[in-house]
């Protein structure tokens, strides 16, 4: 993410800020909780602007992290000079500078989930030789007050696809797409998603999706938050609200966020085979990641809301099997181009697998931390991923058989963690202290059956449904 050629350097940055005029700095930083965080400087002292650039600057960690004590808690954000764009939606000429987070000893802090994420990369190609490049699909509700009636009246959740005047935020859509470009963030491409709701209180709320273009997985953490932070931006201008909410209402579409998978060795897509069907090693891939799913779901569905979305069903994964098109499957192999008819030097992920659980209140570096452990888990166990992969597969037809079921609730997803926590603590890629309170924070919702306890209640069901509306 570089929005403004050329710039790499400190000097490079300070000539940028004279060129542009430049009247506020912001360090950009993604904690724990995977939103954009900002700490403003006003750019008034050359020599203290530089200072800035080269040392950054000291803030509270604990606030930040719930794993850090407040007693020692003291961390530095530290600018990288080459993830930086103009603000485009700060009234002044405002820099965005993205940042890593330093411990007291000027190392990477050991648990913060971009360290998480680098560890997690370093062990699959330390132990493969390989590394993976994501895509995600990141859906999310436009909420408006309906002030007339609609000049053009839609069904409800028959909105996929459609185009204005039938859908009513394709130009925000656009607008969104377009500021994404223009800060640097690579998208594939946008449209309008199956959910649209007459809400109460005269609320009206459309579903819209962006697809984020194929990236290695550190670079695709960091574009989600910064394409979450453009949308509600975006929206905040024209006077919307936006939710990434996984349940905006329990009878209609939910949103997840999809994760499409390839894996590189030497610059190769592995995915597929010369064939061009599913190659061995992305079958190792796929066990590992259904051998993990239960845990897994600690990271991809981090509140209780996330679990209301299985059970609702509607293309949501319930089940934990794998497909090569059915969207109810938890993993599902997508329509790949036939391997002729496509560039393969500009469209090396062209062969991916989706896994399908994850939605947009997950961290997307610890997530994406948790995809590549378990992967890497299943390359080095190939008898039992492969014997997994063969158990698990279902059709494209309605299949009787007796499946295992995604965890329905985090308190069932934290035993799953306590469970599997050596897997993701091996070669010390999560750390004791998050794994930790990840376990205490998904036990603190006091979920279990939740889904059962809400039935039949559906005043209870919206209060709650609002009361994540804007989390994550």
């Amino acid at each position: 993410m570089r929005a403004v050629a050329g710039s790499t350097g400190k000097e490079d940055v300070l000539k940028l800020i004279s060129q542009n005029n430049i009247r506020i700095l912001n360090l950009c930083h993604i904690p724990e909780d995977g939103r954009l965080k900002t700490l403003s400087f006003a750019i008034s002292d050359p020599a203290k602007t530089e200072e800035i650039l080269e040392l950054g600057e000291r803030a509270d960690g604990s606030s930040l992290f719930s794993f850090l004590e407040p007693g020692r808690s003291d961390i530095y954000i530290m600018p990288r000079l080459q993830k930086l764009f103009i603000n485009p939606f700060s009234l002044m000429p405002t820099l965005n500078i993205l940042c890593d987070y330093l411990d007291a000893d000027a190392k990477p802090l050991e648990a913060a989930p971009q360290s998480i994420l680098a560890r997690a990369e370093h062990r699959l190609f330390s132990s493969s030789d390989m590394t993976l490049k994501a895509l995600a699909e990141l859906e999310f509700y436009i909420i408006s007050t309906q002030e007339s009636a609609p000049l053009f009246l839609a069904d409800p959740d028959r909105n996929y696809h459609d185009s204005a005047p039938f859908t009513r935020f394709e130009d925000i859509r656009n607008e969104i797409l377009a500021t994404l470009s223009i800060i640097g963030v690579k998208t594939k491409y946008g449209h309008s998603e199956v959910g649209r709701i007459a809400g109460k209180d005269g609320e009206f709320i459309e579903q819209q999706e962006i697809e984020l273009a194929a990236q290695d997985l550190s670079r695709m953490a960091e574009s989600v938050s910064v394409a979450k932070w453009v949308i509600r931006n975006v929206c905040a201008k024209h006077g919307l609200s936006v939710s990434f909410s996984p349940k905006v209402a329990v009878e209609h579409a939910g949103t997840g966020m999809h994760i499409h998978i390839c894996a590189l060795r030497n610059s190769k897509n592995v995915v597929a085979n010369a064939a061009g069907t599913l190659s061995n090693e992305a079958m190792k891939m796929i066990g590992g990641i259904l051998r993990f799913a239960p845990s897994l779901s600690a990271f991809a569905n981090p509140t209780p809301i996330s679990y209301l979305r299985f059970i609702a069903r509607k293309e949501s994964p319930m089940h934990i099997c794998w497909s090569e098109r059915n969207r109810l499957a938890l993993i599902r192999i997508p329509l790949w181009r036939k391997l002729g008819k496509r560039n393969r030097e500009t469209d090396e992920c062209g062969e991916t697998f989706e896994y399908r659980a994850p939605d947009a209140f997950a961290n997307p570096y610890t997530l994406l931390a948790g995809i590549t452990v378990a992967a890497d888990y299943g390359l080095n166990n190939p008898r039992e991923a492969l014997k997994i992969v063969k158990d698990l597969h279902i059709g494209n037809g309605a299949e009787d058989r007796p499946l295992k079921s995604l965890p329905l609730s985090c308190s069932e997803s934290a035993d799953n963690l306590t469970r599997d926590r050596r897997l993701y603590e091996s070669k010390g890629v999560f750390s004791t202290r998050l794994i930790d309170r990840t376990i205490e924070s998904l036990k603190s919702y006091k979920d279990k059956n939740l889904w059962q306890k809400l039935a039949n209640k559906p005043d209870e069901t919206e209060k709650m449904l609002k009361q994540y509306r804007h989390y994550g």
